[in-house]
């Protein structure tokens, strides 16, 4: 045996698959997770039971939860966060980066012999990015303004009123995150590479791009384009696209996404290091609604009618060069990741049609989403 490995949120979709995977590989698996609404109806999913794994339900914001979790863990994988673009400002700071200095508070309380903790971020860390202007030079944009997206002008504009070309993201860049998810990431970000360094507690941080496949939960009014549009297209409900659908965005398979937490787990290369995860290739969003549409051979109107989210950015692609240097390479593709998110919703029953008109409606009311 390798070990016993804390997995916190692996009730959820990416947790729950990296389980499976070091399980495989001969590791001992321990599960926290909170088992909350939306994501969760207050059980153990199937895809965790009777499968050897140590399941714990409690809050990573409960310091006596978390303490219990940890004791006779070698490694943690903190996945568990609070994903929202809500106005519940305050709830994502206190999920996603109080639990993380919990972590390394209760190692030291307890002088616990952690091998390695793996953090969870996003590339939502990024905002914006880098954008080169009309005239050559390199600048990073502050959130498109409300005025602005109200007249549909969608692209980011330099200083010159021009339409400005976006960067890929790259980890040594600056960071500008535009809503209190990505604020809180980078904060968790901050706080697990300090105090990873100052108690000599190896640390790993992986920013995922947008990932993709089954267990991913429909009830999640805000969890990407995959859920929305399929959850969409199985119920014969139009296709929503926010602006004008010609935003990009890099999709990564979720079998990929856990072949790279297990390589944080295992190469110490990754101590002390940000690694992007991503797919490598941006789609605009426009042709992925296409791409369910024809995989889920649905019916659906594309409907691209200007509504936006305030806090979106417009593009979002990771330069993924420094992780492929370690020998990792995405090998799945976003077909895959719809017919296997489309076959895991059939098989699991949702009622879908119930679960679009509630998110709809709940979006609406929270003013989330604009016109």
């Amino acid at each position: 045996m390798k070990g016993t490995v804390l997995i916190t949120g692996a009730a959820g979709f990416i947790g729950s698959h990296t389980a499976d995977l070091l399980a495989k590989k001969g590791y001992k698996i321990k599960i926290l997770d909170f088992l909350a609404p939306p994501v969760h109806i207050g059980e153990w999913p199937n895809y965790v039971n009777n499968k050897g794994y140590t399941l714990i339900k409690g809050d990573v914001r409960n310091k006596k939860d978390f303490a219990e979790a940890l004791n006779g863990v070698d490694y943690v994988i903190h996945l568990a966060a609070y994903q929202d673009q809500l106005p519940d400002f305050s709830t994502f700071f206190e999920t996603n980066t109080v639990s993380t200095s919990l972590i390394y508070e209760i190692i030291l309380e307890n002088k616990l012999p952690i091998k390695k903790v793996v953090y969870s971020s996003s590339q939502f860390v990024y905002g914006d990015g880098e954008y080169i202007s009309s005239k050559g030079e390199l600048f990073f944009p502050e959130l498109r303004s409300l005025q602005q997206l109200k007249e549909k002008r969608w692209e980011v504009l330099d200083k010159y009123n021009e339409i400005a070309k976006f960067q890929p993201f790259k980890e040594d860049q600056k960071v500008n995150p535009t809503n209190s998810y990505g604020l809180s990431k980078i904060s968790s970000e901050m706080l697990a590479l300090r105090l990873g360094k100052t108690y000599n507690i190896p640390t790993s941080i992986v920013r995922y791009s947008i990932v993709q496949g089954p267990r991913q939960s429909p009830r999640n009014i805000y969890s990407g384009a995959l859920r929305i549009f399929v959850t969409q297209a199985l119920a014969g409900e139009p296709l929503t696209v926010y602006e004008d659908g010609n935003q990009l965005r890099d999709f990564v398979n979720v079998e990929d996404v856990v072949k790279a937490n297990a390589l944080m787990l295992e190469d110490e290369r990754t101590n002390f290091e940000v690694f992007n995860v991503g797919g490598g290739k941006g789609y605009s969003v426009l042709d992925f609604a296409h791409m369910v549409k024809k995989i889920s051979n649905s019916n659906s109107q594309i409907l691209v009618n200007g509504e936006f989210r305030r806090t979106d950015t417009r593009n979002a692609i990771s330069d993924i060069t420094k992780l492929k240097s370690l020998g990792w390479s995405p090998s799945q593709t976003p077909e895959k990741s719809i017919k296997d998110y489309i076959d895991w919703i059939k098989s699991e029953k949702f009622d879908v049609a119930h679960i679009v008109k509630n998110s709809r409606a709940e979006l609406k009311k929270l003013g989330v989403v604009d016109k």
